[in-house]
């Protein structure tokens, strides 16, 4: 019997060069207009890097990595965390898998480990989709929808959220991305969030109650990144423009501002230490309700069988 022929890419004797693996984070799109570039990847449909003539705007990671502490994935059917994992639904106790070992909750949603499927792709836009199937802790069918639209002036994300189950399904959404000025150490920015109330939370960072903003946690006429240390999620939000404006600023006046839609109207900003190959980073996180909406009911909404709901929230670069 003949063997089959060798294929020469497989082979590090042959001379050529093997196909280069796929990236850890899965298919990766890069979307271009004018000075603008932007790379999604399909895990977890995560936005892996912005850049606006040559300066980056987001923090990034290697091929060989995925996201670190869930930079830039989207987080569906719920953002941030659900105590112990357990939640009740109609009387009944649900229990969520645990993915946050060190504290005991189920974290981040249903999504974080899922590979998203291209529904369209141009030179400026990408549509990724993925579905959240019934499972222990959450008996629900959906359909999460990802839409990133680039345009020199401003990067759009739309999260699109379907019910196809037959009851009425809970959710909030979210997004994770950590914003940056490369060129200026991320401590030197300024962190502006017009917000009124911050929640309290316990040792497993679950709220535990609203308070009023006060010393580091008064962002509303900004504070250095290097002088403030917290993981807090933010509401009673002022709008500006009719949506919401989170700003970071650089010594010289340049700015990279996410903003959202009122429907996100909770925005948790977590300053890290550990974020690899950086001294501090910071991950401002759009979100429709805080941790553990599932028991608290605070942002909570349902979604009906057949109906949708979406939300889009963006990154505006203020480089000129």
């Amino acid at each position: 019997m003949t063997p089959p022929p060798s294929d020469p890419t497989s082979d590090p004797t042959s001379g050529r060069s093997p196909h280069p693996p796929r990236p850890a984070s899965g298919i990766n799109f890069t979307l271009q207009a004018g000075a603008a570039t932007v790379v999604v990847a399909s895990l977890a449909a995560a936005l892996r890097s912005y850049e606006y003539d040559g300066v980056a705007l987001t923090e990034t990671w290697g091929d060989a990595d995925i996201p670190a502490g869930g930079g830039g994935i989207l987080l569906a059917p719920w953002p941030n965390r659900v105590a112990g994992g357990r939640w009740m639904l109609d009387g009944k106790e649900q229990r969520l898998d645990i993915t946050e070992p060190s504290k005991g909750n189920a974290s981040h949603g249903l999504l974080r480990n899922t590979g998203y499927r291209a529904v369209d792709v141009g030179p400026s836009r990408a549509v990724l989709e993925a579905e959240i199937f019934p499972q222990h802790g959450y008996p629900f069918h959906l359909m999460h929808r990802a839409t990133y639209a680039l345009t020199e002036e401003q990067l759009t994300v739309t999260q699109h959220l379907s019910n196809l189950s037959a009851t009425a399904a809970p959710f909030a959404l979210g997004a994770h991305p950590y914003l940056k000025i490369s060129g200026v150490p991320t401590e030197d920015l300024t962190l502006t969030v017009r917000a009124d109330s911050r929640f309290e939370t316990d040792e497993r960072s679950i709220p535990t109650g609203k308070v009023a903003v006060a010393g580091q946690y008064d962002l509303r006429r900004g504070q250095r990144i290097g002088d403030i240390r917290f993981d807090t999620a933010f509401t009673a939000l002022a709008p500006v423009r009719g949506r919401h404006e989170h700003v970071l600023s650089a010594p010289d006046g340049r700015s990279v501002t996410l903003w959202a839609e009122p429907a996100f109207a909770y925005a948790h900003v977590y300053i890290s230490t550990s974020y690899p190959g950086v001294d501090t980073a910071v991950a401002i996180e759009p979100m429709t309700a805080p941790a553990d909406a599932l028991n608290s009911g605070e942002g909570l909404r349902w979604l009906q069988p057949g109906a949708s709901f979406a939300a889009s929230w963006g990154i505006l670069p203020g480089l000129e």
